[in-house]
């Protein structure tokens, strides 16, 4: 992917909110800047690359709830997931990703991820995001998902039904995507109980890395789901729960295809190592 072309990307994004502002406190130009300063760790660091299903055409890609599964510890899941759709397709694609009240409440790190379009993960909001025909990202794992030790790696946790019962409400499909790469961003985790009670947050991973490693991260985009018409948001949770085991089915099956092609940090090396022996080859030549 060669450079973005980050003023396009602002005009979109200004565009898109100019007659009314975001109410969730969404910046067109500090998400732009914010895009800017995460593009060469996206690009250069965990190499990121994007696999949209064949079937798939990006154009239609413009009101979803887009479902992933949760890795890697800390949330830069989100971040590169949202990323690569303001990216890597034609016309930047914006997607709201729903956090957690702890990172909500937070002095800084609130108003940087809000700016930057990130919500407040209650159902209200997200109901409400859909109807404006914005396009959110969920995780049904939930921090029980990015909240796993090394022996749990890219195994699925149980989905919630909270994302379905919002997207019959709004008749929004829903789109499964799958990151492989961010677990090995901490090869080796261990996960207290004790700790997050002391200190008051969802999860607090132990490894022995405190920087993530550079590890090459690929996004795998399915088909959009289309909603049943004889299921509604007050179904039982029978009904919601063949959507739900539909859905997390869909994300497992793209789970198993990305790690079956995983690129790991040493392959990469080598591929880094080998690119640049051609380009001094092609240099003395």
């Amino acid at each position: 992917m060669s450079k973005p072309n980050f003023d396009y990307i602002l005009s979109e994004l200004e565009n898109k909110y100019r007659a009314e502002p975001d109410p969730w406190g969404l910046k067109p130009d500090c998400a732009v800047r914010d895009l800017k300063l995460i593009f060469p760790f996206y690009r250069y660091y965990f190499d990121v690359k994007v696999h949209l299903n064949q079937n798939q055409n990006a154009d239609d890609l413009k009101n979803f709830i887009a479902i992933s599964n949760h890795t890697g510890q800390i949330p830069l899941d989100a971040l590169l997931i949202c990323s690569a759709f303001a990216l890597e397709f034609d016309k930047p694609i914006v997607l709201r990703p729903m956090i957690e009240r702890f990172l909500n409440g937070l002095p800084f790190l609130g108003l940087w991820s809000a700016e930057g379009g990130a919500v407040l993960g209650d159902r209200q909001n997200c109901i409400e995001l859909l109807k404006r025909g914005e396009s959110v990202l969920v995780f049904p794992e939930g921090v029980s998902g990015i909240a796993k030790s090394t022996k749990n790696h890219y195994q699925l946790q149980k989905f919630t039904r909270g994302f379905v019962r919002m997207a019959l409400t709004v008749k929004t499909p829903i789109l499964p995507i799958a990151v492989i790469g961010a677990e090995e961003f901490y090869p080796f985790v261990y996960h207290s109980k004790l700790l997050p009670k002391i200190f008051k947050v969802p999860a607090l991973p132990l490894s022995p890395n405190l920087i993530p490693l550079p590890s090459p991260v690929d996004i795998y985009i399915g088909e959009l789901y289309q909603l049943p018409t004889n299921v509604n948001a007050d179904s039982s949770d029978h009904e919601i729960d063949a959507i739900v085991h539909e859905l997390e089915a869909r994300v497992k099956k793209l789970t198993d295809e990305g790690l079956k092609n995983k690129r790991t940090i040493p392959k990469r090396g080598i591929n880094i190592f080998k690119n640049i022996t051609n380009q001094i080859v092609r240099v003395k030549k």
